[in-house]
């Protein structure tokens, strides 16, 4: 992999960061958390071209907005309805992008793929129907989110019974990590307090990014060879 360096870096600066936040400087955010993302970004540019690669950086580039829109959440909530909308198109972004790695005719695993497919909807029902009586204004955004996210989880499982290994399980790997990560953030914010959750969201949310942005560059290099 070309330009590995930028991800060596970032994995550095993640367990920095997470240290931080375990040992809860979390006011230290304004310097680490802006930068990572952009590493991994930076390390998808200076790699040789494949032909998602733009979207990829799209996802990133939203990702990014995203994490530092909400470090301004706790100041005013239009920062955390902000936030949310950059996810949003970036999760719409990786459904794009997850679905552009598919072609030709493919074989699929039709019982495993509907047995995924009850699964993340039994999560998303779940989740709102958690959620729901806390969220206040906040209801729609909230479902419309869980909804795409749940899409992308969907699109990424997928994307595993059918594209080589080992790109696909790091995709599907990451995508769970994602959800799992916004899952820890919902609930911390809309249905109870959970002890050190800014180190476990950024903890599965750093490796999501991560294990997602590898996945997609082991799964075209493949393509490429």
């Amino acid at each position: 992999m070309r330009n590995a360096t930028f991800f060596k870096i970032y994995v550095v600066f993640s367990i920095l960061y997470l240290i931080i936040l375990f040992t809860g400087h979390e006011n230290l955010d304004l310097y680490f958390k802006p930068a990572l993302i952009p590493l991994l970004g930076f390390g998808v540019y200076f790699h040789r071209k494949f032909p998602s690669r733009k979207i990829l950086l799209t996802a990133l580039l939203f990702s990014w907005i995203g994490d530092v829109v909400l470090l301004f959440a706790d100041i005013a909530e239009i920062y955390f309805i902000l936030g949310l909308v950059s996810f949003l198109i970036a999760h719409i972004a990786y459904c794009v992008l997850f679905n552009k790695q598919i072609i030709g005719e493919i074989q699929i695993n039709k019982v495993l793929f509907g047995i995924g497919s009850i699964v993340i909807a039994l999560y998303l029902t779940g989740m709102i129907l958690v959620l729901m009586p806390k969220l206040g204004d906040l209801k729609i955004p909230v479902i419309v989110y869980a909804a795409v996210i749940s899409t992308m989880l969907l699109f990424a499982f997928n994307g595993y019974l059918i594209w080589k290994k080992p790109g696909a399980l790091y995709i599907f790997l990451g995508a769970v990590s994602f959800v799992i990560s916004d899952t820890i953030l919902a609930f911390d914010k809309f249905y109870a307090p959970i002890e050190k959750s800014s180190f476990f969201i950024m903890l599965t949310y750093l490796v999501a990014q991560y294990l997602i942005v590898v996945g997609i560059i082991r799964l075209n290099a493949q393509k490429l060879d």
